[in-house]
């Protein structure tokens, strides 16, 4: 079993996943209209919550190189 940081992987996708949440949100609720980083910094905060600060992953899910 590894273990990772969650926030820095989070950071390093940044991008990717906030356009993937906002293009979920407007997939799963028609016509929404809302502040792309309101909601990106809702989801940092409830992730924040949710994780802790290093999270157990299976090795299969991780290479080292």
């Amino acid at each position: 079993m590894a273990q990772v940081q969650i926030e820095p992987i989070v950071d390093h996708f940044r991008a990717e996943m906030r356009s993937a949440l906002v293009t979920a949100v407007r997939e799963v609720v028609k016509g929404a209209n809302f502040d792309e980083t309101a909601l990106y910094r809702a989801f940092r905060r409830a992730l924040r919550s949710k994780c802790d600060a290093w999270e157990d992953i299976p090795d299969k899910y991780v290479n080292a190189g």
